[in-house]
Formats: structure tokens, sequence, C-alpha cells
């Protein structure tokens, strides 16, 4: 219900500023303070009908999150992922592209549901009922790159009066520094998990950073590798190789996690997962398939991949992949100033040497017989006895009947998420818009 004037209460403002700063204390989500704070604010009074929020640079492969408060309605909230996606002209024609365009801290615009809308967004706020609008940016560092941008709307018949303005623009301010520590903490966290893998990450986040320091804990391993990419390293351009190891990556390893492994090193051409389980043979079992069927799906993309490159004119992109199970170290490393997190022991030696086997095998994906024997539900062939370095005896190895599971059309090797936020269209817009007079298109 809305209050019978334009006043707002200073005293309870107070509350909802104070509320901001314990919660920005205490490392509360960025997701708990914009909704919190929004539930606090419509709380006092203030006749608040819809609040929008986006705040860029959060994570290094998703570059900017969005929450979208309605009064009477769950917060929706978006994570964005990067894209080449150009920028369409109703979001040129928006109100957080014109604060750009003019250099501006602030925009207030009255919605008159009889008048033509001077912004395609009013469309929507006119069907909510609302009055008026105001959108702002708040950066967060000098290059204007990092920060938030918002609006905030009413349904008020009288629209924001001065003084509910004067408050917002107060509380904007704090929220803007709660909301500013919850996205360094969140890139903190954000950093780690992608540079590390997500428990690797979370164990250095929780204090283990000393050298030596770690688990031994039981898990399926994973050790998958690009042929070739010596010679193509010196026949092809810089681009052109890191082009085809990014298009590598994305089509084997991207299953991996998918299917809740941790992805922990990328050597080079090739990368490091694991699956960790109990001692125990369900556990084991399940964990073993789990890596089993990831691997198969990523056989599946890589044949997808393949005929793709074909068709283009480029060569295929060939693999191995080595599959083992074992009790591993998971620690630190290294020097005792700089360290690396990941998983050492005889089963990873063992994994990567089965890898290795597939340049002497017609298959790609090969197993140990212990790895085999805990997938049992699935067909396997035996296609060897062989002696791996370090291990006195010879040992079995397989690979699956079933070489490789089509899971993904070919387009999910283009592209997977690619929506994008406000925050992320305005960077892309006006970070190098010399760009245009370089014969490269602009966003339409």
């Amino acid at each position: 219900m809305l209050p019978p004037s334009n006043e707002v209460s200073r005293i309870m403002l107070d509350r909802v500023a104070e509320w901001l700063t314990r919660a920005a204390l205490r490392g509360d989500s960025l997701e708990k303070i914009v909704c919190g704070f929004c539930d606090r604010l419509a709380a006092t009074g203030m006749p608040l009908l819809r609040a929008h929020m986006s705040f860029s640079m959060l994570h290094p492969l998703y570059d900017a999150l969005g929450f979208t408060w309605v009064r009477g309605r769950q917060m929706e909230v978006e994570g964005i992922r990067k894209s080449a996606d150009g920028a369409s002209e109703r979001f040129t024609q928006s109100p957080y592209y014109y604060l750009f365009e003019y250099d501006l801290e602030h925009l207030r615009r009255r919605i008159n549901p009889d008048i033509v809308p001077e912004f395609p967004v009013f469309e929507d706020l006119k069907a909510l009922g609302a009055t008026d609008y105001i959108a702002f940016r708040h950066s967060f560092d000098s290059s204007q790159e990092k920060g938030m941008i918002g609006s905030w709307a009413t349904d008020h018949p009288s629209g924001f009066s001065d003084e509910m303005i004067a408050e917002l623009l107060r509380l904007q301010s704090h929220l803007a520094m709660a909301c500013k520590m919850a996205v360094l903490s969140k890139l903190a966290d954000n950093m780690m998990c992608t540079y590390l893998g997500g428990e690797a990450g979370r164990r250095v986040l929780n204090g283990k950073i000393k050298r030596g320091e770690g688990d031994t804990i039981r898990a399926a391993l994973v050790i998958a590798d690009m042929r070739g990419s010596t010679k193509l390293a010196e026949t092809a351009g810089r681009e052109v190789y890191i082009d085809t190891l990014n298009q590598f990556f994305d089509a084997i390893a991207t299953p991996f996690n998918r299917a809740g492994g941790q992805i922990l090193s990328f050597l080079g051409d090739g990368f490091l997962a694991l699956f960790p389980c109990e001692r125990h043979r369900v556990p084991s079992e399940k964990a073993c398939l789990s890596a089993l069927h990831a691997a198969q799906s990523a056989a599946g993309r890589m044949k997808l991949l393949n005929e793709k490159r074909t068709a283009h004119g480029q060569d295929p992109i060939n693999f191995g992949i080595g599959m083992n199970v074992g009790n591993v170290m998971f620690g630190n490393v290294g020097l005792s100033d700089r360290l690396t997190f990941s998983v050492f022991g005889s089963a990873v030696n063992e994994a990567s040497r089965l890898q290795n086997l597939s340049k002497k095998y017609a298959t790609r994906l090969i197993a140990s017989k212990e790895f085999a024997d805990y997938c049992s539900s699935e067909r396997w062939k035996t296609i060897g006895e062989e002696k791996l370095a370090g291990l006195r005896s010879k040992v079995t190895v397989l690979t699956p009947e079933i070489a490789s599971i089509n899971e993904f059309d070919g387009a999910a090797i283009d592209r997977e998420a690619v929506h994008m936020s406000d925050a992320e269209r305005l960077i892309l817009l006006h970070r190098k818009p010399q760009k245009v007079e370089d014969g490269e298109k602009n966003f339409q």
C-alpha cells in the first residue's frame, strides 16, 4: 500500500544503511545484499516498484551478473557469459546506453502512459504501472569498466519526490560500497575456481596454502592430450594455434565439468581431471562411470568438431584419453613462494602413460583394468598387455566398445550460453569505439 504522502523516514532509511555496512562486513553474497537492500528499502515506505542492477567483471568467463527486483515477486538473477553478439537497436536506445553515451551519472524520466516512450524499456515499465524512473551508474575504479549500473522505478502517483531522490542517491553510495566488497570477494572465489578448479580453489581459499599440505584421496583420473600440437605450433601462426587449442579444449573438456569432474590442470595441449570418491566399491563405480561417460561424450564432441573443421578445409584434431583409478595426493607442491595445487602419485603417472598408448593402438580411449572393472556395466575390449614405466609387471589395457556418444549437436561446439547483460554490452560498446575506423563492424 502506498504511503499517504511523499515523505520518507530518514531514521528507517539510516537503518538500511547500517544493515548494508553489517552485510558487507559479514561477507554476504552479492545476491543477498541486493535482494536484502531492495526488500528493506521498500519496507521503509519508499514506494519502490522495480529495481535493476548489473555488475561487470565478476568472473574470468562470465563477464557480468544482473539482478531484477519487482515488488511482490522473487528476484531474478542472471549470470551472463562472454559473447561476441552485437548490441540490438533496442539496447542502443536504452537509458543505460544513454548514460555512457553522454557521460552521465544519472537520468530521470517521468513515465506517461499517453506518450510514446523515449526508451523501449518504458513499455515494460508502463505495463507494471510505473510513473517515474531513475537510471544510474557507479564505477568501482578509474577505468569505469568495473562497476554497477542500475535503475529505480516507482508507481507512486506523484513519482519520486525530491526527498526520495536525495535518499536514493545517498543509499546508492552505501549500496555501491557494499556491492564492491561482495564483487571483490566473488572475484577471488571465481578466479580460484576458474584457474584451480572448484574443489582445489575452495581448499586454497580455506587456507590450504603451505607447501606439502594436502590430503590423500581416492579418485577416478582422466588425462587427455592433443596430438600433433608441436608441429602445429611450428607451422601455424600464433593465432591459429591458440584458436585450435581453444576449440580442442571447448570440445573435449566441457563434458568433464558437466559430469561433476574437477579439471585441475591444463598442461600445454592436455589436461588432468579427477572425480573424487570414497574408498568403497559403490562410490568408486559411480566416479569411474561418470569419468567414462564424460570421456565418451568428449570423443563424440571431438568427432563433431573434426567434421566441422574438415568441411572448412582444416585438418582434424587427433587426441588420446587415458583413464585410471587410485589413491592420489591432493595438495600443494613447488617452491615455498610459488606453488601449484594439483594431484600427484603413481595413479596419475599411470593415467598419463595409458593416454600415451593411444598413439600405439587404433583407439583414442584407453583405461586400466582396475578402472574398467568398476565400469562392469559397460562393454570393454582388451587391446593388449603393456609394461608401463615405473611398474614391475605388465598391465592389461582396455578400450570401451562404445568409443563415443554424440550427445551434443554441432551448434554446441560453437557456443554455449550467449546472453549479455546491460553492463557487458555497455563495456563492449564503449571499450574500443575507434575499431569502427579500422574496418570492423559496429554493434547493430
